[in-house]
């Protein structure tokens, strides 16, 4: 067992998810959380990374185990978000990880309280710094917020 000088911060991987509907129309997966810190908030799917698996493997694990879905093969990490107070839990680091997807039935399970899918001029506020997560996503597929 190693021991260290210096703490190490946690380090979780969260899901963007982008359900396409049959309209063309686009929702945005999200869980309300069934636990503190900011319990009954909506947020992505997500959690902390166990040591015997790869940040990809973390994504769809949690994705799983609070959505029920899984992803297709092409699943994009998206960005790092590092900012010194993003938890109030303490010090961690999020990988973002980005898929879009055709809306499949979810259900919230685990330590969410819902899953449920949101039309993007419909998000509440969410819990940690997911609404810059949101942000960063709907940049990258090019998508303003109200499509």
């Amino acid at each position: 067992m190693y021991t260290y000088k210096y703490p190490r911060p946690a380090v979780t991987t969260d899901c963007v998810i982008f359900g396409l509907a049959p309209d063309g129309t686009r929702r945005v997966l999200l869980v309300q959380r069934g636990n503190e810190p900011f319990r009954g908030m909506w947020a992505f799917p997500g959690g902390f990374l166990n040591m015997d698996e790869t940040l990809e493997q973390c994504a769809r694990r949690e994705l799983k185990e609070e959505t029920g879905l899984e992803v297709p093969i092409r699943f994009e990490e998206l960005k790092s978000f590092s900012a010194i107070d993003r938890d109030p839990r303490g010090r961690t680091i999020t990988v973002a990880f980005l898929a879009e997807v055709p809306l499949a039935e979810v259900k919230g399970a685990d330590d969410a309280a819902d899953a449920r899918w949101f039309a993007l001029n419909e998000v509440p506020p969410l819990a940690f710094d997911h609404d810059e997560v949101l942000q960063v996503a709907l940049q990258r597929l090019g998508i303003a917020q109200g499509q």
